[in-house]
């Protein structure tokens, strides 16, 4: 079969890797790119594919970049591509229909597969997962036949994201949870007591400390059985625990892997000439101050981003990532990052509650480590920042919750909001 040859490959079509090819492109105008991803899409953005399911965004809308993106940038981009073996040594990539690809620098943007637990009964139709455009299409076309009843399987982000959008479709939801609470991994037991209440008004069951054993039907899904024996009626059931690295292409290939790719501050691997970004790659955590996975938006881009100056040449230091993350689902409004459930009593916590509002910003050291804000968000831009220079709070830990925080932090201790 055929080979072609780039200089830059890229493996993973989303923020990583757009914003991987963006950043060659504007330290190397000649080099070729190629772009290889197994979806038929053009890249979109995975956040917004709630907004499609209950059509407040066009397909056009969820788009990261113009449609003339690829073309402008000189990128071959190869869509419905599989890669199946990277063969490190020869520098070459052997795709699903016997050709292969020559490669210079190669990156590795592949994201992440979601976590779908074996249960009984879960490969009936009206089973699926929400973390591609597949997913909602599918979603999309199941819900036409009148399907009105769902269990989402998780209670984090995934899980909120699609009952919101279920909801918003007329869909009745009930969420199943193994863990006591919702989103334990972002917030503490106060915010996610007011991420409950507000789920429960609009009608969302919820079940804490549970897990599904089964998926019932026959050949289409009636509902599920939890671990309790208690049956609950549903159409469809949507698995959103989660997701893990995708590892499936570089096991046993040399590549060092922990829970993903492990990486150096350019985002290099421990083999020349390749690098990894995204919700694959082990990157530092400025937080805790050592390699971690860090499944979020703006980590992705911006490791993408010097993955691709560092590939081209343009050698630059990635400064970290850190667990940061925001929610806006039913009218909620939380932000949070870093440590927010502190371990042990070494750690001095900050709360303030007023009118609806919390703040939480949690202390290591005289530096800030952690923080959660519900109901206005304004200071998370400025903590974080704080957390990423290590900021030492020492004499102004009662003026991070005031209302004078976010112009105190410019004035007073120097800092400009930025992300990473």
């Amino acid at each position: 079969m055929s080979q072609t040859s780039t200089n830059y490959l890229i493996i993973g079509n989303s923020a990583g890797g757009i914003s991987a090819a963006e950043a060659i492109r504007k330290t190397d105008s000649v080099g070729t790119i190629t772009i290889v991803s197994d979806e038929p899409y053009a890249a979109y953005s995975r956040i917004l594919i709630s907004k499609y399911l209950t059509g407040e965004r066009k397909l056009e809308q969820t788009l990261l970049c113009p449609a003339d993106f690829y073309d402008k940038n000189n990128i071959t981009i190869l869509l419905s591509t599989e890669v199946t073996k990277l063969d490190f040594d020869k520098h070459i990539a052997l795709l699903a229909d016997g050709s292969s690809i020559a490669w210079d620098k190669l990156l590795l943007a592949v994201g992440g597969t979601p976590i779908t637990p074996k249960l009984e009964g879960s490969d009936k139709s009206g089973v699926f997962t929400f973390t591609k455009l597949d997913d909602t299409l599918a979603i999309k076309k199941y819900l036409e036949g009148g399907n009105k009843k769902a269990v989402v399987i998780g209670g984090g982000l995934i899980g909120l994201s699609v009952t919101e959008a279920l909801v918003k479709c007329g869909v009745e939801v009930s969420i199943v949870e193994m863990q006591d609470r919702l989103l334990t991994a972002m917030v503490d037991e106060y915010t996610s007591e007011v991420v409950r209440k507000k789920l429960a008004d609009a009608g969302v069951h919820i079940l804490t400390a549970h897990t599904v054993t089964a998926v019932t039907g026959d050949d289409s899904v009636k509902g599920v059985t939890l671990n309790n024996g208690k049956q609950v009626p549903c159409d469809l059931v949507i698995m959103a625990i989660g997701v893990s690295p995708r590892l499936d292409l570089v096991r046993d290939t040399g590549l060092k892997l922990t829970r993903g790719i492990v990486v150096d501050r350019h985002m290099a691997t421990n083999i020349a000439d390749v690098y990894a970004c995204g919700d694959v790659a082990d990157v530092h955590d400025f937080v805790h101050e050592e390699n971690r996975v860090t499944p979020i938006w703006p980590g992705a881009q911006t490791g993408g981003k010097i993955a691709g100056m560092n590939m081209a040449g343009n050698h630059t230091d990635f400064v970290g990532s850190t667990g940061m993350n925001t929610l806006g689902y039913f009218g909620l409004n939380i932000a949070s990052g870093g440590i927010v459930n502190p371990p042990d009593d070494t750690y001095e916590v900050l709360v303030k509650k007023s009118r609806g509002k919390y703040q939480k910003i949690v202390i290591k050291d005289d530096k800030v480590v952690g923080m959660i804000f519900s109901g206005n968000i304004e200071k998370a831009a400025v903590v974080l920042c704080m957390m990423l220079d290590k900021t030492d709070v020492c004499d102004c830990k009662d003026d991070l919750l005031t209302d004078n925080a976010c112009r105190l932090a410019t004035s007073k201790w120097g800092i400009k909001p930025r992300f990473y």
